[in-house]
């Protein structure tokens, strides 16, 4: 569960994110909004790349803030990019194995665990091709296996979906909904994908201008008038 209250972010004037208050506390939550909204800064305050000016953040009761970026990777905060951070001389079996240089893992169970991992996200097939020679699809694919592996608690997945064909995009939505299952992690996605959200996530938290415009069931926020004024572009 993650309980953010009065999170306030400011660069020079600017306030990115004024007085945020939100509570998820769903398997898998939804976090969206137009662009300048907020959502990157969010996810980098939760990961350590950016310090809020005030406020509180607690994952399962933990308080986040207190941690360095580094203590916060140990504790199970896992985090994608928008661009693929895949290591092109490695081949995909040891792009994984190399995160648990990082995180909490036993070691004589290091090659089980990342072999259940790569079977997971479906990169068996290739788990020996060098990162450079994959296609998009399978790079997205790394990136969920690398954050899969050693305990992770909370999963911040940012725009995952992007580029994908349909196919490709339902075998990320089974991925994506069985991780609970799979390691027990709650998950964030951020993604412009509105089909997506609706096929994944429980819970939708809607940004607009740094401030919460909505929270709550996906399907009510997306029914939300302001959210379609402001996120889906209608007068509805």
């Amino acid at each position: 569960m993650i309980a953010i209250s009065n999170l306030t972010v400011q660069f020079g004037g600017v306030k990115a994110l004024t007085q945020l208050d939100a509570v998820l506390d769903h398997h898998v939550c939804g976090l969206i909004g137009p662009n300048g909204a907020g959502k990157t800064t969010l996810v980098n305050v939760l990961s350590g790349l950016v310090q809020p000016r005030t406020g509180h953040i607690a994952v399962d009761g933990t308080d986040l803030l207190a941690l360095t970026p580094t203590q916060r990777v140990r504790f199970g905060l896992r985090r994608s990019f928008q661009t693929e951070q895949v290591v092109e001389d490695l081949d995909v079996w040891s792009n994984v194995l190399a995160m648990l240089d990082h995180v909490p893992h036993e070691r004589a169970r290091a090659k089980a665990e990342v072999g259940r991992v790569i079977e997971y996200v479906g990169l068996a097939s290739v788990a020996t091709v060098l990162g450079a020679r994959l296609n998009l699809f399978q790079r997205r694919m790394v990136e969920v296996a690398k954050a899969l592996v050693g305990a992770p608690r909370l999963l911040l997945f940012d725009e995952p979906g992007a580029g994908l064909t349909e196919q490709e995009a339902v075998f990320l939505r089974r991925a994506l909904l069985g991780i609970q299952d799979f390691c027990g992690a709650q998950v964030l996605l951020i993604d412009h994908d509105v089909d997506l959200i609706k096929a994944t996530c429980t819970q939708t938290l809607v940004l607009d201008f740094g401030q919460r415009l909505a929270l709550g069931p996906t399907q009510q926020v997306l029914e939300d008038p302001a959210v379609r004024r402001a996120y889906l572009g209608t007068e509805e």
